[in-house]
């Protein structure tokens, strides 16, 4: 149904889990099962108008593009045992007001940073903002709540570095983890690079501890890459102080 469907949903799940967190006393049943559930019609959706995001880009304008259909917008998902509160960009600034906030990723990452940002320059329109971006690092910050939310543009998590004219991925090496440190919250999400193979490989080679490969089995080497993230985050994050998401996998969405 298309990237707007999709950030809505996924976006939606992500903030009933930060309620859980930060204020439990307002949280819906801990022990509710989020993934069993159906999507229900609601006429109050969509969330945000993109005509009046100024700073959406411009593939992820469906509207804007000429997409005549609007009734993908206006689905929301309903747990089957509990309810989903209804996202409020003014209460999402009530209760992050002072946080930064960090979405580390590719496709998926950047259209919940994406969806996130309209939906709160939608609930408080006369807020003043600013939004640069500078290399793969796209930061929106509302002065008012002192909000920051940014955007690392990552599809491996680990690295894929060039040496000697060959680009090769390191499974176990994160040499740009200093910039996912200090923030209150991080999402991490990873391209589904282990699918693509022949003329769409990324590498020339794969790096594991001192031997390099021409390939090895896919899903092996992205359950290598992940050990190597999530050991960083053991070694490098304190949970009492930043909650750290890591997310699923999101569908093709390639022509």
């Amino acid at each position: 149904m298309g990237h707007q469907f999709f950030s809505f949903f996924t976006l939606t799940y992500t903030f009933s889990l930060l309620i859980l967190f930060f204020e439990p006393s307002l949280c819906i049943d801990s022990g509710c099962d989020f993934f069993q559930g159906s999507w229900l019609y609601d006429d109050s959706y969509p969330l945000y108008n993109t005509s009046m995001c100024s700073f959406i880009e411009k593939e992820f304008d469906c509207l804007g593009n000429g997409r005549l259909d609007k009734l993908y917008l206006k689905y929301r998902w309903k747990p089957s045992g509990c309810e989903l509160p209804k996202f409020s960009g003014q209460d999402f600034l009530r209760r992050f007001q002072g946080k930064k906030i960090m979405f580390v990723g590719d496709s998926l990452s950047l259209n919940q940073w994406q969806s996130l940002t309209c939906m709160l320059h939608a609930a408080a329109p006369q807020s003043n903002f600013t939004l640069n971006k500078i290399g793969n690092l796209s930061t929106f910050y509302i002065p008012d709540y002192n909000i920051s939310l940014m955007l690392s543009r990552n599809a491996f998590l680990v690295d894929l570095v060039i040496e000697k004219n060959r680009k090769i991925l390191k499974l176990d090496s994160i040499q740009n983890g200093d910039s996912w440190k200090g923030f209150d919250m991080l999402i991490f999400n990873t391209w589904h690079w282990w699918l693509h193979k022949g003329s769409r490989t990324p590498w020339d080679y794969i790096q594991q501890g001192d031997k390099l490969y021409r390939d090895m089995d896919r899903l092996t080497a992205f359950s290598l890459g992940l050990k190597t993230w999530s050991n960083w985050v053991d070694s490098n994050i304190n949970p009492s102080k930043t909650k750290v998401f890591f997310q699923g996998i999101s569908p093709t969405h390639y022509k």
